[in-house]
């Protein structure tokens, strides 16, 4: 039996549940802070003096410089892999082609990593590095983006534009066993510094979040996701075939060359902040379909919105399941998006075999 929901019913459950998320994941940790302090905290960080709160000190500077960040950043990036999960689906056709499984996510690793070895290492340091190190917070998105937007048009083209399913899950793999060497090559000629740097950031963790990479990712997230919303009505069309989306007036060369640059600048940013987090892409799109159906307009900010929440209950529960210790919250949705992925390939198998 088919379960759908509507608008005045999803939308508010989703926000309930952001809410709800945001206070937790702001409340808890190796700190914990009551909800009452949380409020009086955030007030007492962003207009310090202006009321007379009795919280502690040390509550508004964990609050404003730590967990903030940090919440904000795990609902862009976790809205950025929802979308672009969206997108690719849209784009092939297909509830399987998540960002990380088709190797994107992985071709954005090795642009990243790339940056991560050789522009804090010591022969761009002594020659160019002086220049290099001041566009380095630039460098590792653009890097990641380029990475992510070859990986992608490989998997394309060798899926034959999306048509065969086959195809694009052994494109997937082989690109993934390619940035894996690639990666692992890095790793080889990386000082201690990088080898920690990459290492982390190939298990995805927010513990990096900066002021600055929430202004980045916010600004990509804005600006790729109304650009992408915008063509929700031809990625409807094109669900129905191209040659019927191109009487009905799409020009489906350039939508498909739009979508792939798009979600390659949103997963390159995604990626140079947070690492490689995967199954996102793979989990929220396909559920919010199943919940509100196949229309884009819908899709697509649905997907950010649970994208967001899906992130911040992981990255929450990753900070405190071995508290004061901290799990990478990439490990996290691997071990729930594995078994989704598995269920998806049972329900499809008599379509792929």
């Amino acid at each position: 039996m088919e379960f759908r929901l509507s608008d005045k019913s999803l939308l508010p459950v989703l926000m309930a549940l952001l809410l709800i998320g945001s206070c937790l994941s702001l409340g808890v940790g190796a700190m914990a802070i009551g909800w009452r302090d949380v409020l009086a905290g955030l007030m007492h960080w962003s207009w310090p003096g202006f009321l007379s709160l009795d919280v502690p000190e040390q509550y508004a500077l964990v609050l404003g410089e730590i967990r903030l960040p940090r919440l904000l950043l795990g609902l862009i990036v976790g809205g950025i892999l929802g979308l672009c999960g969206a997108v690719m689906q849209g784009l092939f056709r297909n509830p399987l082609a998540d960002p990380a499984i088709i190797g994107v996510s992985a071709g954005a690793g090795v642009g990243a990593a790339l940056v991560l070895v050789f522009a804090s290492g010591t022969a761009l340091t002594t020659v160019a590095g002086g220049v290099l190190k001041q566009v380095h917070w630039l460098l590792l998105p653009v890097a990641a983006s380029f990475g992510g937007a070859l990986s992608t048009w490989l998997v394309y083209r060798l899926g034959d534009r999306g048509k065969s399913v086959v195809m694009m899950l052994l494109a997937g793999v082989a690109i993934n066993a390619l940035a894996g060497a690639g990666i692992g090559l890095l790793n080889y000629v990386a000082d201690d510094r990088a080898l920690r740097d990459i290492t982390l950031w190939q298990m995805g963790s927010l513990g990096g979040a900066t002021w600055g990479a929430v202004v980045m990712a916010a600004s990509v997230l804005l600006v790729a996701g109304a650009l992408l919303w915008r063509r929700a009505p031809a990625l409807n069309a094109l669900l129905l075939g191209e040659s019927e989306a191109r009487h009905l007036g799409v020009d489906v060369a350039r939508l498909k060359q739009l979508m792939i640059v798009l979600t390659a600048i949103a997963m390159g940013a995604a990626v140079s902040v947070s690492g490689m987090i995967g199954f996102i892409g793979l989990v929220v799109p396909h559920t919010i379909r199943l919940l509100r159906g196949p229309d884009h307009r819908f899709l697509l900010p649905y997907s950010v919105l649970a994208g967001g929440l899906l992130l911040v209950v992981a990255d929450t529960v990753a900070r405190t399941l071995v508290a004061p210790a901290e799990l990478p919250v990439g490990i996290l949705t691997a071990l729930l998006g594995a078994p989704f992925f598995i269920y998806l390939l049972w329900q499809q198998r008599r379509q792929i075999f």
